[in-house]
């Protein structure tokens, strides 16, 4: 018995139609650190000649139940800035600026339109912050997720000088001033409370 992506579920047409219409997009974010286009496995990027002794900061973080919000009203263009706003902030407070960032995402039913207003707000963090989107995967999985259902991660890559880390564990309290992104967006955990009220 012959088994098709088509007849698990999953629109190959759909995802090639989703890719072309992103290029001009992840495009836009790139910056000098970019060495690589699209298309590869792996992206490649440069580490910053501003930096004498650079240590990466790293961190994933996805938006919680936020989504459900954003599922529930229709609007998918805002969840992206704010994946990436979560992953600057949790950089930020260790001292490090952000370079380069990937994302994640994986839906019941790929909807081109649905993906790609996910990705504007993705490119829009990621100009805010002056962060590259180098790379990302997206997966359809119609035996996981409901059909209207997806979810959204993503992964920040930053430096910092390595004698200007601020390692929270060696720091007194309250003695130092955490720089964040000036991009405003309601904390995930706040929206697990508000998601109770609609």
């Amino acid at each position: 018995m012959k088994t098709t992506y088509s007849k698990a579920g999953v629109n190959i047409s759909e995802g090639d139609k989703f890719v072309e219409r992103i290029k001009p997009l992840v495009k836009s974010t790139f910056t000098n650190g970019v060495s690589s286009g699209i298309g590869n496995f792996g992206a490649f990027f440069n580490i910053p000649k501003t930096f004498k002794n650079p240590v990466f900061v790293a961190s994933t973080d996805g938006v919680g139940t936020k989504l459900k919000i954003a599922v529930l009203a229709k609007k998918h263009d805002t969840i992206g800035e704010d994946l990436v706003n979560h992953c600057v902030n949790d950089i930020a407070v260790c001292g490090a600026v952000p370079l380069f960032f990937l994302d994640y995402m994986a839906f019941g039913k790929l909807r081109s339109q649905v993906a790609v207003d996910i990705v504007k707000g993705l490119v829009r963090g990621c100009k805010a912050n002056g962060a590259a989107l180098i790379g990302g995967e997206t997966a359809e999985m119609p035996g996981l997720y409901a059909k209207d259902d997806y979810d959204v991660a993503g992964t920040i890559i930053g430096a910092a000088e390595r004698s200007r880390i601020i390692d929270k564990k060696k720091c007194p309290s309250r003695r130092y001033t955490y720089r964040a992104s000036k991009q405003w967006s309601a904390h995930k955990r706040l929206l697990t409370c508000a998601e109770c009220f609609i």
